[in-house]
C-alpha cells in the first residue's frame, strides 16, 4: 500500500511538472506572438526612418531651437546623457541602443524629446520607434523620469555633438 501511494504520488507531482512546462511554453508563444505583430507592423510602415516631420507621440509638441548651441544647456545635456543614458547608448557606434551622432538630422526636436519622455508609448505607436526596436533586437528603452527641461538639454547636447561632427 505505501508503494502504491509513493508511486501515485510521484505520477501527480510528474503530471502537475508536466502541466506547468505546457503553461510556460504558451506565455513564451504569446510573447513571440506580440514580437512578431511589432515585426511586421514596422516592416509594412510606409514611414521613412529619417522622418523630420514625425513629432512622436508624447508630451512635447512644439520645441523652438535657436540657431546657435546653448553651451550650458548642452552641457548639462552631455552629463545627463552620460549618467542616464551611456549604458546603453554612445554616439558614435550602435551599442544596446542605436548610435545617435546625426539623431538631429534625422529626427526632429520633438521626436528626440517623446522618444526621451515616453519610451514606452513611442515603441507601441510610433512607427520608427518599432523600427528601431527590432534593430536592436528587442531592447526596449527604459523611462529615465526625465523632465522637459532634462530631455531639452540632452536634445541641445545631441544638436551640439551633431554641429561639431
Amino acid at each position: 500500500m505505501k508503494l502504491t501511494f509513493k508511486i501515485l504520488s510521484a505520477l501527480l507531482i510528474l503530471f502537475a511538472i508536466g502541466c506547468g512546462e505546457k503553461e510556460e511554453k504558451e506565455q513564451i508563444k504569446l510573447s513571440d506572438t506580440e514580437a512578431k505583430k511589432t515585426v511586421e507592423e514596422a516592416t509594412t510602415t510606409t514611414a521613412e526612418v529619417n522622418d523630420l516631420d514625425n513629432k512622436g507621440i508624447g508630451p512635447v509638441k512644439s520645441v523652438e531651437v535657436s540657431a546657435d548651441i546653448d553651451a550650458a544647456m548642452a552641457t548639462k545635456g552631455e552629463e545627463l546623457f552620460k549618467n542616464m543614458c551611456s549604458a546603453c547608448h554612445k554616439m558614435d557606434k550602435k551599442f544596446i541602443g542605436p548610435e545617435l551622432s546625426g539623431v538631429t538630422e534625422r529626427r526632429s526636436p520633438e521626436w528626440i524629446m517623446n522618444m526621451i519622455l515616453n519610451p514606452e508609448q513611442m515603441i507601441k505607436e510610433d512607427p520608427i520607434a518599432k523600427k528601431l526596436l527590432i534593430e536592436s533586437n528587442m531592447a526596449v528603452m527604459a523611462n529615465q523620469n526625465l523632465s522637459e527641461e532634462e530631455a531639452r538639454a540632452i536634445l541641445e547636447y545631441f544638436r551640439q555633438f551633431d554641429q561639431q561632427n
